[in-house]
């Protein structure tokens, strides 16, 4: 990274019509002759989850071979590129005790609630504070949005999904706290708006002026720009043009989703959802890189699918609703199906992989910046098992992961543990969190 004479500050903006673009990070945000670890552009780091739902088939899953040397399984084969980035890591288990007069199911329900909280859910809406939002406590201070919470599905939080119990838990993994489920965004225009629309400007006429605006937010920035491509670098002025057309380009996407669906006949999806899985998915992860790029937030959680998902997925050969062929009495055929959505899913986060190893960040990428969490609550969804729960942990956490590795813990470690030692990578050390019993080795 070039050290400049001026600095831009990390909070530099770019505001017009209601709308509000933060900037990556620019060689002009740092300070002359100043020890980059010591300056506010020191790469921030992110923190992400990215939850599959409905269990997976076990022995698709997990490598054969521990550490270094071990084998990408047929379902993690898309991230192999990501190796020297990707941590596998099996013998977590996740079987809280109930609450108090209340009996253990080990179901969809406490598969999304414990996956990042260890926490078996109540009849009565609680659980427990999941780890992204005690990371976004510290990680996220900052940021104009202390985290992200974002899916594939909505759910209906007023109807009874599992054993009695709220639809809320298997619609959501983040809690800020233990009566406090936070709904995540399956729009993604919402979401767009949400990151770059000017929450603080309270002037009506500006907002009607960007509502009814047709254009992209980014043509009535086009004075902002130009004056700030005139105080930097000319690497900076790469920077910025392209995470600028990457802006336009998800709005873009955007667009045209909001046109296809108004063509259609009245239905449930909203406006802004594309009509396809991969398009969907791969537009959610796009807002995602932009939310860390431009250090809008630094903690993202994000649903594939929701727990109970009966989604299809005719594009990959498999027609059949996802839940119930996830109770697959050990039939072949429907454990190969299950298996290729497990696959298919695995393929859309090397999707978002890729553009966060691409995209640079200070001295490095996103990737090497970030710490992502990406597995299920529950291994083999067809008995609901608990028990060895297939979890990666990919990024560099700015040179604080040793990755490259399957990492197998004795059989019985608690989920929390693995928590623990998690967000102590992370720079938010806890003493304890769910049903942790103390660390595992992450080193």
């Amino acid at each position: 990274m070039m050290i400049t004479k001026k600095a831009l500050s990390r909070r530099t903006v770019l505001k017009a019509l209601g709308a509000t673009i933060p900037l990556p990070l620019l060689d002009a945000m740092v300070p002359a002759l100043t020890a980059l670890r010591h300056t506010a552009a020191t790469p921030a780091l992110r923190f992400g989850a990215v939850y599959v739902p409905n269990g997976v088939i076990p022995g698709q899953w997990f490598p054969t071979a521990e550490g270094s040397a071990f084998e990408f399984s047929p379902t993690l084969q898309p991230l192999e590129a990501f190796r020297e980035r990707l941590l596998v890591v099996s013998g977590l288990d996740s079987v809280p005790p109930p609450p108090p007069g209340e009996r253990q199911y080990n179901n969809h329900a406490d598969a999304s609630t414990r996956f990042l909280t260890d926490v078996t859910p109540s009849r009565n809406l609680r659980a427990g504070m999941s780890i992204d939002q005690i990371a976004a406590k510290v990680l996220s201070q900052d940021t104009s949005l202390p985290s992200l919470e974002l899916a594939l599905e909505s759910v209906d939080s007023g109807t009874s999904c599992d054993f009695g119990r709220s639809c809320v838990y298997t619609g959501t993994i983040a809690w800020a706290g233990p009566t406090s489920p936070l709904p995540m965004e399956h729009d993604p225009a919402a979401a767009f708006v949400r990151l770059f629309g000017d929450g603080v400007n309270s002037d009506s006429a500006a907002r009607r002026a960007r509502m009814q605006y047709k254009g992209s937010i980014l043509d009535s920035l086009l004075g902002e720009v130009s004056s700030l491509r005139n105080k930097v670098a000319s690497a900076d002025r790469t920077r910025i043009s392209g995470y600028l057309e990457s802006v336009r380009d998800v709005e873009r996407r955007i667009q045209k989703a909001v046109e296809h669906n108004a063509e259609l006949p009245a239905f449930d999806r909203p406006a802004g959802v594309p009509e396809t899985f991969e398009q969907h998915a791969k537009l959610m992860f796009d807002v995602q890189l932009l939310a860390y790029q431009g250090d809008v937030t630094r903690v993202v959680t994000f649903m594939l699918g929701r727990e109970f998902s009966g989604r299809t997925y005719p594009e990959i050969g498999v027609p059949d609703a996802h839940h119930p062929i996830s109770h697959h009495q050990s039939d072949p055929v429907r454990m190969e199906k299950c298996a290729k959505i497990n696959h298919y899913h695995a393929t859309m986060f090397a999707y978002f992989l890729d553009k966060m190893k691409n995209t640079p960040d200070g001295d490095g990428s996103l990737l090497d910046h970030s710490a992502i969490v990406y597995g299920a609550g529950m291994s083999e969804g067809n008995g609901h098992v608990p028990r060895n729960l297939p979890i990666l942990l990919v990024g560099g956490a700015n040179g604080k992961l040793k990755s490259g590795r399957h990492i197998k813990y004795t059989e019985g470690t608690p989920l929390a543990n693995f928590h623990v030692s998690l967000l102590d990578k992370l720079g938010v050390p806890v003493e304890s969190h769910g049903n942790s019993t103390g660390p595992v080795n992450l080193d």
